[in-house]
């Protein structure tokens, strides 16, 4: 074995201890994170001024000695700021946008609300690395659907009908005009209630595989007042009905599924003629060179422990996230989608592409 030593840069190997340290610090405070978005800790410290740690035991009911160490982990990632003569720990109103505000279109707590149930399916997706078959969407625990709504509730309440939809104009006056929607892969419904509220004319419907996430949607419709002008099934949507919808739409859903060109096929039968369908997708190239940055690192490995598993979990493709325009263009031409384009539409985290039969 030849001798390495001497040809070793000792520097990078600090730099990158120095950068292993940092994530392991990170997923460790993913744990802290969890925590206080689970426990409501982050709301209490945003709604709140300055606190001591006894006086947010006060507040919460919790622990102070357990609020204490975790005061600390935020303040030491500068999630919280600290005065050390008065001993007080405050939220910065710009963090409380993304750690304790539902309604701001920053806010990550779906996010973090994901981190451990996610990552308490490691021990069955690296039996998956041994068989290579993936883990059924079936075994994900409930708590890991609750995080996809809160998630992509921001997208739906902040993007969809004030940014996305005035892209596909026709869509939006056929909606108003009382047409047909559907929402495939419609999980907890949002996209669906979301269009029920802006278009009350309209027809709507959300369609999903998974029975939990479709009972989800139900009592979601309850709570927002449409139960009656939208409606939720459970549906295996790569035999959707012929010539149905005016307009159907998936959101981060193509990538996941176990028959993606199935499913367009289904989906573009299922349009009637003129209608429009919206596939959303994560904003990564399918370029791994490209995707050498925080969001690459992001879904990469949300799709190792979901999105790709899940597909090859009911023996699918197993596309995973990171698929990019290119594949999507595939997928629609194997589809026999005549028409693709990529709308105008900014978006950190979504790409839209509108396809056409």
């Amino acid at each position: 074995m030849p001798d390495t030593k001497n040809q070793l840069d000792w520097e990078k190997i600090k730099k990158f201890t120095a950068r292993v340290s940092n994530d392991i610090g990170g997923a460790m405070l993913g744990a802290m994170s969890y925590i206080g978005d689970r426990l409501g800790i982050f709301k209490t410290l945003a709604e709140s001024g300055p606190l001591t740690s006894a006086e947010l035991a006060a507040k919460t009911g919790l622990s102070e000695r357990y609020l204490r160490e975790w005061l600390s982990a935020m303040t030491a990632a500068e999630y919280v700021a600290y005065d050390p003569a008065e001993k007080r720990f405050s939220m910065p109103p710009e963090h409380a946008m993304v750690l304790a505000r539902e309604e701001s279109p920053f806010f990550m707590g779906g996010f973090i609300h994901g981190i451990i149930p996610n990552l308490s399916m490691t021990p069955k997706v690296m039996e998956a690395f041994r068989t290579g078959k993936g883990v059924p969407q079936s075994e994900y625990p409930p708590e890991t659907f609750e995080s996809m709504e809160r998630s992509t509730a921001g997208m739906y309440r902040n993007q969809l009908v004030k940014h996305w939809l005035p892209a596909m104009p026709h869509v939006v006056k056929v909606l108003e005009e009382g047409g047909s929607a559907l929402d495939v892969g419609c999980g907890s419904g949002r996209c669906a209630i979301t269009l029920a509220q802006a278009f009350p004319k309209a027809r709507i419907s959300g369609y999903d595989a998974h029975p939990g996430s479709i009972q989800r949607a139900r009592d979601n419709a309850r709570a927002a007042g449409v139960a009656d002008r939208v409606s939720f099934e459970v549906v295996d949507c790569t035999r959707l009905p012929p010539s149905t919808f005016d307009f159907i739409s998936t959101f981060d859903v193509v990538h996941d599924s176990v028959d993606p060109v199935g499913l367009l096929r289904s989906i573009r039968r299922a349009l009637k003629p003129g209608g429009s369908y919206l596939m959303v997708e994560v904003n990564v190239s399918a370029r791994l060179e490209d995707n050498i940055n925080t969001l690459g690192r992001m879904m990469y490995s949300m799709s190792t422990l979901y999105c790709m598993s899940v597909s090859l979990g009911g023996g699918g493709a197993g596309i995973g996230a990171c698929m990019g325009e290119e594949k999507a263009r595939e997928l629609a031409r194997e589809a026999g989608f005549s028409r693709f384009e990529r709308l105008p539409v900014q978006d950190i985290f979504s790409v839209l592409y509108e396809l056409r039969p």
